[in-house]
């Protein structure tokens, strides 16, 4: 009987499935904020439905399930397990593992390399072909987070609003976002999801990413993402690969980080899924 490989990538937002190639999009599965009664919602009321629509029931019994997800860390895989245990329980396998070796994983295969998450946050590891070895921490982006969209967003309003932009790119924002500065400041500081917001500006930065001051604090951001979160590897024999809106959207600014620094790029990827399906088949 063939096997079936059903692969997960999850965000907080949506997690993309692939079962040999058909495509499934249900709610974003993380269990660092969510219970065991949301997850398994999640999974018996939109994934099942939609795979039962073009599977028969006794072709899971050969099923190899591996999930990809933020939020996996070590002590909540065996969370994730279990329940995707109780959605296929004649399920051959199932795995859960963090997003962060899916991405590693979908960029270096097996190979040795440098594996990075450039989004609304940031992540990046050294992976050894099979593990990740070393993960400078992103703290987040108050505290870290350099490369994510969330901080080109911060460092875009900081240089918006103390006059280090063209007057005509101040206009054209608040025109375009419908706020001055105290909502800004009020969206910021007052409103929840103000990572999401931030990294929501990333459409009008890059519309506007032609203005060479605008191109230099992109370039910039990635450039303290290296230093600050990839040179601790130690590795600049490495190619550096990552994936994610934003360093998919802004590739030219990556690559001249990454030279500027020292390093050479491997692969950019808009997302996982397509490399783990590859690799697992």
């Amino acid at each position: 009987m063939k096997q079936h490989i059903l692969i997960a990538d999850s965000g907080s937002t949506k997690t993309e499935w692939d079962l040999d190639g058909l495509r499934i999009k249900t709610q974003g599965i993380n269990p660092f904020h969510q219970d065991d009664d949301t997850i398994r919602a999640i999974l018996c009321d939109e994934l099942l439905p939609q795979l039962y629509s073009h599977c028969s029931v006794s072709e899971f019994s050969s099923l190899k399930v591996s999930f990809y997800g933020s939020g996996v860390r070590p002590e909540l895989e065996e969370k994730i397990v279990r329940l995707l245990s109780e959605a296929f329980p004649e399920a051959k396998q199932i795995d859960a593992h963090s997003d962060l070796l899916g991405a590693a994983i979908a960029l270096c295969g097996h190979s040795e390399g440098i594996a990075c998450i450039l989004g609304t946050g940031a992540n990046s590891c050294l992976f050894d072909g099979q593990r990740i070895v070393k993960n400078t921490p992103p703290m987040g982006y108050v505290l870290g987070d350099e490369g994510s969209g969330a901080v080109l967003g911060i460092r875009f309003l900081n240089a918006l609003y103390k006059d280090r932009l063209p007057h005509t790119i101040l206009s054209d924002f608040e025109a375009y976002i419908g706020m001055n500065l105290a909502q800004v400041v009020d969206r910021v500081y007052r409103q929840p999801l103000a990572n999401r917001w931030l990294a929501s500006l990333s459409e009008f930065i890059h519309a506007h990413v032609d203005e060479p001051l605008i191109e230099a604090l992109v370039v910039e951001n990635f450039r303290d993402f290296l230093r600050y979160n990839v040179d601790p590897y130690g590795r600049r024999d490495l190619p550096v690969s990552a994936l994610g809106s934003i360093a998919y959207y802004y590739q030219s600014q990556f690559l001249e980080a990454l030279k500027s620094e020292g390093y050479t790029v491997g692969k950019i990827l808009r997302g996982p899924l397509d490399g783990l399906v590859r690799q697992t088949v």
